[in-house]
């Protein structure tokens, strides 16, 4: 072959190599097997965190969505396909609410033998059906991707759309106007970082929202209106995490205000940013965000647990539920109840003066380790009281924990979870519970391609 040919050649097709996008997996998994991770940081009552964590973290959202044009509840979570096997992979499935079943769970993406749930993916659905999953990455070594759905409302094919330096990644698709992403980079600190697309395939340069030596955050869509909440980390010591910031944007990120409409100039670097909702910071206190959601108004309202140390164990009580709701110009704080552990996740409900909470506040087999057993919390004036209305699982081998909330929640599938051993390596299943309280597990070992989840007792 001619030198000049060659030349020419190599001119053309190297550059289109280097951006060969990774293809998804597209694979079926015979059943619904969730990930065990452990922190690995131990003390005198456990680890730091551990267990079943197919749907950690709280800053991993949404994670389901349900879709009334097809009257199904998509959902994903951290995967894998062997009893008590340590390999995280990216699953996407959906619950059919017509014929009560679900299909065996689709891989997006094989992790590569990273067992770190950390790594789990959110969830997004455009207007025309298509689902885009965000995959997360750690740090630098290991980046973020975005997956597409080849066909609307299907889950059978996707293709990789993206890739970046995105962690904790939370998507949002506003009508009409595409999508702002809400994620986090690791530069000086666990910083937070925002960026916007119309396609959901190109996005704008990211742009940094807050940047005070670390954070984590929670965020909710109502209507147009994009609002988040996040803590700080002083120092950029994660084991000191507190206070409540909030800002919200009603244009894709392209200004940012306070609760109250004052604009902010972001990125917000000062503690005392008038975007504070409360500071823990003078109490001692550690704040570990939940769930973000909004009243009847329109107003946020914000759940977190609230502790006085790091660690697990009784140095740490007492761990409070914490609510604070926006209203009448003013943050209003209210303890639901309290519980044995940091991580004992859970998510909020709002039907206008009806409000519920599902997690797992009732201690669970594995004494301070993370989760227990889950509890349905009601009130009936906008959670001003709390009365805990039925206690959804009992006697369990292993501690349930993360209930997550899906957005336009159906009450068929109302909260999903997973269970795991917080004392050692087991397996773990996958949960979700309809409006009532009732208890289904999804399918651990499918022999068809599709199966009705079992009711339990």
């Amino acid at each position: 072959m001619h030198a000049t040919m060659v030349k020419f050649l190599v001119l053309i097709f190297i550059p289109l190599l280097s951006t060969l996008q990774l293809p998804a997996q597209n694979l079926q998994a015979p059943g619904y097997k969730g990930i065990w991770f452990t922190l690995g940081q131990f003390t005198g009552y456990g680890d730091k965190y551990s267990g079943g964590l197919g749907t950690y973290t709280s800053s991993h959202l949404p994670v389901a969505i349900y879709c009334k044009a097809v009257d199904k509840t998509f959902f994903v979570y951290g995967g894998t396909t062997a009893e008590k096997e340590k390999h995280l992979l990216i699953m996407v499935s959906y619950y059919d609410h017509k014929k009560k079943r679900v299909p065996q769970p689709v891989i997006v993406y094989d992790k590569k033998g990273v067992d770190d749930p950390h790594d789990n993916a959110s969830l997004s659905i455009d207007d025309s059906g298509y689902i885009h999953v965000f995959v997360s990455g750690r740090n630098t070594s290991r980046p973020g991707y975005i997956f597409k759905s080849v066909f609307p409302y299907q889950v059978t094919e996707f293709i990789q759309t993206y890739t970046a330096e995105i962690t904790y990644p939370q998507p949002w698709f506003l009508k009409n106007n595409g999508w702002v992403c809400l994620f986090t980079r690791y530069t000086r600190g666990r910083e937070l970082y925002w960026s916007s697309s119309k396609n959901g395939e190109q996005w704008q340069p990211e742009q940094k929202l807050a940047g005070m030596g670390g954070h984590y955050q929670v965020s909710g869509q109502h209507g147009q209106k994009l609002v988040t909440a996040f803590n700080y980390h002083p120092g950029g010591d994660v084991n000191k995490r507190t206070n409540i910031y909030l800002l919200q944007t009603n244009n894709n990120g392209t200004t940012w205000e306070t609760i109250d409409g004052q604009p902010v100039e972001v990125p917000v670097t000062d503690t005392r940013s008038k975007s504070l909702v409360k500071e823990y910071e003078a109490e001692g206190k550690l704040v570990y965000l939940n769930d973000l959601t909004f009243d009847e108004q329109g107003n946020p309202v914000i759940l977190a647990v609230v502790s006085r140390h790091y660690a697990p164990g009784p140095a740490g009580a007492p761990r409070e539920w914490t609510l604070l709701h926006w209203k009448n110009g003013e943050w209003h704080s209210r303890v639901v109840d309290t519980s044995t552990h940091n991580y004992d996740m859970g998510s909020i409900y709002i039907d206008k003066q009806h409000w519920r909470i599902i997690g797992p506040t009732a201690p669970g087999p594995q004494p301070y380790g993370t989760g227990g057993e889950m509890v349905l919390w009601e009130s009936n004036n906008n959670g001003r009281t709390w009365n805990k209305k039925k206690q959804l699982t009992h006697n369990s081998i292993r501690n349930h924990s993360y209930a997550r909330r899906p957005v336009n929640a159906h009450d068929d599938f109302y909260a999903f979870w997973a269970d795991g051993n917080a004392a050692g390596f087991s397996s773990s299943h996958l949960y979700y519970c309809d409006k009532k309280g009732s208890v289904y597990q999804l399918p651990y070992d499918m022999q068809h391609a599709f199966e009705k989840p079992v009711r339990l007792k």
